[in-house]
């Protein structure tokens, strides 16, 4: 039974027997634009609140929190039972959850009540116009791809996670780990998609794209790399963006580059390289500003420059990676999700609706020849 805040007060929704659960919903609306809901209410954004290592908990706050400040529909998607005060917010309920550890494509297959299968089922519905979770990431990517589908062309999803570069716009690196294996065209696919999420979301008028290789130079790389450079130099990316060549590790925290491309192994390699090096940075220099007292004196003077450089470089600040391709709003938090966390993923997905960045991923597709198998 899904209850959602309407004008009127509280709609009780039960999903109808006719609807598909591998397919699309009769009649479903057209993702990525916000919709009027029942009364005109702008439809909700639907927040898996059993996902992540402080869930219900900090998920909950997190979710009260963003429909307080950010003029946002929020539903929660959980076990009542164990979510605690709502806040008022409408609850889908369901019992199962996906944890952490279990194989994300098999549980989205047997645990259909779960918190993450029933919110991608909402956006699919049309009951919701976004899902968030800080849930077990295949999971997130397998609920959103069975329920919502692929956008037509579309060879693979990505996940575009935003590298921080501290006095810059971050850096839209795809693909974080959806794809271990990829083709070239798939790369190319990528390049597109990233360059329509930075011109959307940090508001770049032509992205500069890059793609991840071990040396600058076109001949560098393994064979993957070259053949994706040769599909990306001779592409125009629909005029919306610029391949700039092979970039490297190093470039990924700089202003040099966009959008970065890459397979989901190499990717997600890469952001838990900088995830580990900056954690380690940042609790270097902390441990050092109170190891004594002309330390802590000193650190007086640098923490007010220091400051804002680590907010910057919380991942909280940044709202979490979006999965593009698939057929609705779909933003995947990090699984140690706060309460700031909920609140910035919750913007993101809002930001992403109200673009129609679905329907403006659609159209860089269609750039194809063809669908890529």
């Amino acid at each position: 039974m899904w209850s959602v805040p309407t004008a009127a007060g509280t709609a009780v929704v039960r999903p109808s027997t006719s609807v598909d659960p591998h397919g699309d919903a009769p009649g479903a609306r057209a993702r990525g634009a916000a919709v009027p809901g029942v009364n005109g209410v702008a439809l909700p954004i639907a927040v898996d609140a059993m996902g992540g290592d402080h869930a219900p908990g900090e998920i909950v706050a997190g979710a009260i929190e963003a429909a307080g400040t950010l003029g946002v529909g929020v539903v929660l998607v959980g076990d009542p039972d164990r979510m605690g005060d709502t806040g008022g917010l409408g609850v889908i309920a369901c019992r199962e959850t996906i944890d952490m550890d279990e194989d994300g494509a098999r549980a989205v297959r047997i645990k259909k009540d779960s918190s993450l299968v029933r919110a991608a089922e909402a956006v699919r519905d049309g009951a919701a116009s976004a899902m968030v979770s800080a849930g077990n990431t295949g999971a997130t990517m397998a609920s959103a791809l069975l329920r919502m589908h692929r956008l037509p062309g579309v060879g693979r999803p990505a996940i575009a996670t935003p590298i921080p570069v501290p006095g810059s716009t971050p850096t839209v690196l795809l693909d974080a780990g959806a794809n271990a294996d990829c083709t070239a065209p798939w790369l190319l696919q990528f390049a597109r998609m990233g360059a329509v999420l930075a011109s959307e979301r940090y508001d770049i008028p032509r992205p500069r794209v890059g793609l991840l290789s071990i040396g600058e130079e076109p001949g560098k790389g393994n064979a993957l790399a070259k053949e994706a450079y040769a599909l990306l130099s001779e592409a125009t990316l629909g005029g919306a963006a610029r391949f700039i060549g092979n970039v490297e590790g190093r470039d990924l925290m700089t202003d040099r580059v966009d959008v970065v491309v890459t397979d989901g192994f190499t990717g997600n390699v890469a952001l838990k390289t900088l995830e580990g090096g900056i954690r380690f940075v940042v609790n270097k220099v902390l441990e050092v500003m109170v190891s004594s007292e002309e330390a802590k004196q000193a650190a007086k003077v640098l923490l007010p420059a220091l400051a804002p450089v680590a907010e910057d470089l919380d991942p909280d600040v940044h709202g979490g990676a979006v999965l593009l391709g698939v057929n609705g709003v779909c933003i995947i938090s990090h699984g140690s999700s706060t309460a700031r966390a909920v609140v910035g993923a919750v913007r993101v997905a809002r930001d992403a609706v109200d673009s129609g960045l679905v329907d403006k991923l659609a159209a860089a597709i269609g750039h194809d020849d063809g669908e890529v198998a």
